[in-house]
């Protein structure tokens, strides 16, 4: 299939389209918030979405002598331990390259020579337009970490077919990572 036929089926299509009739805003954090919104069908029904807004993030794919760069840290939302690759949230206009290259250094010391793009990841797009720009750090420099306060990871370098091995294993399930992993293990990276 080509790059113009997938284009071709991205295309709006008004018998699957849904148009906001009001929307209603909830609730707003420091990082995200949430809206309420009526909507009308194609069908001129009506329905409700509930959806969180958010400013997307940033992270950044790491690889050296077949490891990728993970960071290690507790989640809340999930009740448990991760495996992810350096990313943090973008904040309002700043160039997503520019964030992905100051959370790998925070994070894990790593400063890339070159930050290239990978690809995008939204990760529920049912529910938030959060998307994670994802990135691949060339020409990298080992350095000191810096992270933020309260920010308490541990640096793991893991090989790659490992990594891709616990993906299928369900232990690693963040999106961004497994973006990363299958891109690495095709060559894409490195």
């Amino acid at each position: 299939m080509s790059l113009d036929t997938v284009r071709q089926l991205l295309e709006p299509d008004e018998r699957l389209v849904e148009k906001v009739l009001q929307t209603d805003k909830e609730w707003q954090g420091r990082i995200f918030g949430v809206e309420h919104l009526r909507v009308e069908l194609s069908d001129k029904s009506q329905s409700w979405r509930e959806i969180v807004r958010h400013n997307g993030g940033a992270g950044v794919c790491v690889v050296k002598d077949g490891k990728m760069c993970l960071v290690r840290q507790y989640r809340v939302a999930i009740d448990r331990m991760t495996l992810e690759i350096p990313a943090g949230k973008i904040d309002p206009n700043e160039d997503p390259a520019v964030c992905a290259a100051r959370e790998l250094q925070e994070e894990t010391g790593i400063v890339a020579g070159r930050i290239e793009f990978l690809a995008n990841s939204n990760g529920a797009p049912g529910f938030t337009n959060e998307k994670t720009r994802i990135f691949v750090a060339r020409d990298i420099e080992l350095r000191e970490s810096t992270p933020d306060d309260g920010e308490l990871v541990d640096v793991v370098w893991i090989p790659v077919q490992d990594v891709v091995d616990a993906i299928r294993a369900g232990l690693i399930e963040d999106a961004k990572t497994v973006v990363s992993a299958f891109a690495a293990a095709a060559g894409l990276v490195e």
